[in-house]
């Protein structure tokens, strides 16, 4: 997939750069300000994101709409996302203060000492605005694949440049997100997102079942507190044959999360029952690779109640 973010100094027109650059390339523009309403529409058009959830909603909506479309991704800060993407290519467009004073000028039908005022209300809002969502005042050089100086460059030019980067690249060849890798990226932002109080609305499974042990009912509980959709043990899926055709052995996975189309498979700290476990979960895939799992070991299981607060000693799987 491709996904390429743009941002740049305030001044810079780095938005029109990005228009520019999605026409260019036929890809879909996506906005903060549109990336805010797909938000809402998502999670409740009056919640409140604070901005260290920032990240973590962009790349859940990004995540989504890039299992359909190609992207160019226009927000302060936005080269922070792409990271969590294989296909991303990070834009930031640059100039001297007296470049940028006179686009506002312009923009805006300012005389200089207006637009001046206006450039540090915007600088000052943009370090205030990365430092409440990334910890850091501004983005360094390292953050970036390509950084274009207005002064000497058109919109158009630097659009040019990009486009040629992305196809040189190959980005657009590489295809859409898959959806096993998009689901593994939603349920991670999920867990971060809820830290915050942003859940998706009535999304709690209603207790019908008995589980086998304590860690699969704190695993349901911590599914229902952040608001994630699971059937516990929906389907079991034959491994094992015989010569016509009758189970000799299936592998019935813990939990579905029917939002992400992914099972979740939980280990015991036993070896023997880890490796027995491990063999299953290969024979699954191989013989159904459209189905998604991801396996929790016994310590990252611990580590993600601990990192949530669900629990204050060990649990046994």
């Amino acid at each position: 997939m491709a996904l390429i973010a743009v941002s740049g100094h305030p001044g810079c027109r780095f938005e029109e750069v990005a228009r520019l650059t999605a026409h260019r390339l036929g890809f879909e523009l996506l906005t903060q300000a549109r990336l805010h309403v797909l938000a809402g529409e998502e999670f409740g058009a009056e919640t409140h994101i604070p901005g260290r959830a920032f990240a973590s909603l962009a790349t859940s909506i990004l995540a989504r709409l890039a299992t359909e479309m190609h992207l160019v991704y226009c927000a302060v800060g936005g080269e922070v996302d792409p990271r969590q993407f294989s296909g991303g290519l990070r834009v930031h467009v640059v100039a001297p203060e007296n470049v940028r004073i006179g686009n506002l000028m312009l923009d805006h039908s300012l005389d200089r000492p207006a637009a001046r005022k206006l450039l540090l209300e915007l600088e000052n809002a943009e370090r205030s605005s990365r430092k409440a969502k990334f910890g850091k005042a501004r983005a360094t050089a390292d953050l970036f694949d390509l950084v274009l100086n207005a002064e000497s460059l058109s919109g158009e030019q630097m659009a040019e440049l990009v486009s040629t980067a992305v196809e040189s690249a190959g980005l657009r060849e590489r295809g859409f997100l898959s959806h096993a890798a998009e689901a593994q990226l939603q349920f991670q932002m999920r867990l971060k997102l809820a830290r915050f109080g942003i859940v998706p609305p009535a999304n709690i499974t209603l207790r019908k079942k008995i589980f086998a042990n304590a860690s699969e009912e704190m695993f349901a509980n911590l599914l229902d507190f952040y608001r994630i959709a699971w059937e516990y043990e929906p389907r079991s899926f034959p491994i094992q044959l015989d010569r016509n055709g009758n189970a000799l052995e299936s592998f019935t996975p813990d939990f579905y999360l029917p939002e992400f189309d992914q099972y979740v498979e939980l280990t015991t700290m036993k070896q023997s029952l880890v490796t027995r476990k491990n063999r299953k979960v290969r024979l699954l895939r191989q013989l159904y690779p459209q189905v998604n799992i991801q396996v929790f070991y016994q310590k990252d299981f611990e580590n993600l109640i601990f990192k949530y607060g669900l629990a204050e000693r060990p649990v046994q799987v």
